[in-house]
């Protein structure tokens, strides 16, 4: 598992994710929504974690920057 998720994007999964939690707890709308929710945003800090994103690996994109030797 080669890393493809570089720091912005990292920042950027982190803030949504939580945004996307939050929503889940809090807004009043259908279980179906906020399980939506709350799953999307639990990926979205994962792949930060992880630094890891299967869907960057299937379309061929990398946001981390390769380290010159």
């Amino acid at each position: 598992m080669k890393k493809n998720v570089g720091g912005i994007d990292t920042i950027l999964r982190y803030i949504s994710g939580a945004i996307l939690i939050l929503l889940g707890i809090f807004l009043s709308m259908g279980t179906a929504f906020k399980a939506i929710f709350l799953i999307f945003g639990i990926m979205l800090i994962g792949t930060g974690l992880f630094g890891f994103c299967w869907l960057y690996t299937i379309l061929g994109v990398s946001t981390k920057r390769e380290k010159k030797a």
